[in-house]
């Protein structure tokens, strides 16, 4: 995995985990003001610093299993049955014998 493809795949993963993240420990307005602005479903204490970290440690963790299984050689797009082999040549699935 080069530089960039392992910034795009950290991007990803971050974001992915930021919406899982997000959700976590809030709790709605009890009573909200619609006149002064608020609304029922905004968060009292949203805790956005320690939700960015802990995306950021969380990202990172998945990050490098991800980097791990990629450099190990167990998943590979471009050996195995999925690899692209060219235009017009069509690799056989495992178990079917080509005609």
């Amino acid at each position: 995995m080069d530089l960039f493809t392992g910034i795009v795949v950290y991007l990803l993963i971050w974001w992915t985990a930021l919406f899982c993240v997000l959700p976590i420990g809030t709790r709605p307005v009890e009573e909200a003001d619609p006149e002064a602005g608020g609304w029922r479903g905004a968060p009292t204490r949203p805790l956005l610093g320690r939700k960015v970290i802990g995306t950021t440690l969380l990202a990172g963790v998945l990050w490098l299993g991800v980097y791990a299984v990629v450099e190990s050689g167990w998943v590979s797009f471009r050996d195995g049955w999925w690899a692209y082999q060219g235009p017009g040549i069509s690799s056989p699935l495992p178990g079917r014998a080509q005609n």
